[in-house]
């Protein structure tokens, strides 16, 4: 027998090794940039596996990385253990409780039609196909986030494999520092295999996409800016300022051009969203006006995100303004290369959550984006050097491959959360076991 061996004999799922049949399928997610590359990948059932997964990798001195649709990445590991959550697709909604138990392998889109049939709706985000648990952990800024708050705001408890090899159940009575720094730090503090999470009684949405042409942009882009002063909380919006290939994927009208993206996520009456969307329709014709009253189920078509994995690399910042010298940036940013994106945060995001949690960064008014296809593109240390000057941090979910730098990582959170994340990390990982991630290191 192997080494690894031993550990296939205590996984009831598959245990696979470089040069294996799905080996490659299961290291790669959704992010092509820099994918995982590990000694050993086992594909858990259940918590059992993830248990004997992780006291094995503690055994041998492997450091562990946990991923299920591979979205928000932060950099691909180089040896060591990687637990894939895909095969634990457990979910249970209680109408009565308005809650969901979602397992580790659960996408938004496995929960978003089995709330919609108890006429209720998670707090998902932009794109049905991420991971439910790994998002709620990042915080969760999703498509009614201004009207609910972030995700994580929403649990009531947690299961998850500490460093130690234990099942733990985790509540905010029962475990406040444990479930505190689970909800925003990610993956730093064991391997989370459930949560229960609390659901909103929404069935419907006024939302959708508002497209213009590229000689509008600046236009739309001011007018979003000025127009998102004013709305109410109920209205999450947010703008994406991109180049769209001339490919038949896409839609014919949008096709070779360069566009401004608006989207629209009103949680209310369908005439008054018409009415507060106005002044966004007044700026000039639309390529594609697609904005109206839907059903929760099609939410996903409102940032229409395309579902095939790619390679791209991506920073972000938030701030406190967008004044003029940051429309200009963003102006100057938005050419043939990449994808910028602005999102409205403030409302809900910035209320005191019912029970506290780590989630960093919570008085931001905007979130800025940008995305390219291409690994060193100086797009990235442009828009770092230019947008920084205003930003007041970062948020930990949308950090991506190599801008995921302990740096970046540290200005999600407030410097005092942050010590207090140290702190408790030397507690639970000491070792650092669980450090392929958005780390963070343990007090020394």
């Amino acid at each position: 027998m192997t080494t690894h061996d031993t550990l296939a004999a205590k996984i009831r799922g598959p245990v696979l090794e470089p040069g294996d049949e799905g080996y490659d399928d299961e290291r790669t997610g959704f992010q092509l940039a820099g994918p995982h590359r590990p000694d050993v990948v086992v594909g858990a059932l259940d918590a059992a596996d993830v248990r004997a997964a992780v006291e094995y990798a503690a055994g041998q001195g492997l450091p562990v990385a946990v991923q299920n649709t591979g979205h928000g990445l932060p950099r691909g590991m180089d040896g060591g253990l990687l637990v894939s959550t895909r095969r634990m697709t457990g979910l249970r909604v209680d109408p009565e409780a308005r809650t969901a138990r979602i397992e580790a392998g659960v996408r938004w889109s496995d929960v978003v039609p089995e709330a919609a049939a108890h006429g209720l709706a998670p707090l998902s985000g932009s794109a049905p196909g991420v991971g439910a648990v790994s998002y709620v952990l990042g915080g969760g800024i999703g498509l009614m986030s201004r009207a609910f708050g972030n995700a994580a705001d929403h649990v009531r408890s947690l299961e998850v494999v500490t460093a130690d090899a234990r099942l733990r159940h985790v509540t905010p009575d029962g475990d406040p520092d444990l479930f505190w720094a689970l909800l925003g730090g990610r993956a730093n503090f064991g391997v989370v295999t459930s949560l229960e999470i609390g659901l909103v009684p929404v069935e419907r949405l006024y939302g959708g996409g508002l497209y213009f042409d590229t000689e509008l942009i600046p236009a739309v882009l001011e007018t979003w800016r000025t127009w998102t002063t004013a709305v109410p909380d109920a209205m999450t919006s947010s703008i994406a300022l991109m180049p769209v290939p001339d490919a038949p994927v896409f839609p014919e009208p949008l096709r070779g051009r360069r566009v401004a993206h608006v989207r629209i996520a009103y949680v209310g009456d369908a005439a008054e969203g018409e009415r507060l969307i106005a002044p966004l329709r007044a700026v000039g014709p639309r390529l594609i006006d697609a904005v109206a009253d839907m059903p929760y189920t099609e939410s996903g078509t409102i940032h229409n995100e395309p579902p095939i994995p790619m390679a791209y690399r991506a920073t972000n910042l938030t701030v406190d303004e967008i004044g003029a010298d940051t429309t200009r940036t963003l102006l100057d940013l938005a050419g043939d290369r990449a994808i910028v994106e602005v999102r409205q945060l403030g409302g809900a995001l910035a209320a005191a959550p019912p029970h506290p949690t780590a989630v960093g960064n919570r008085d931001a008014a905007y979130l800025i984006g940008v995305l390219t296809k291409l690994d060193g593109d100086p797009l990235h240390e442009r828009a770092e050097k230019e947008l920084g000057r205003a930003s007041s941090g970062r948020l930990l979910n949308f950090l991506f491959g190599a801008a995921a730098t302990p740096e970046r990582v540290r200005e999600a959170f407030d410097p005092s959360a942050y010590r207090r994340l140290r702190e408790l990390k030397a507690a639970y990982d000491p070792s650092n076991l669980f450090r392929l991630n958005h780390n963070i290191p343990p007090a020394s």
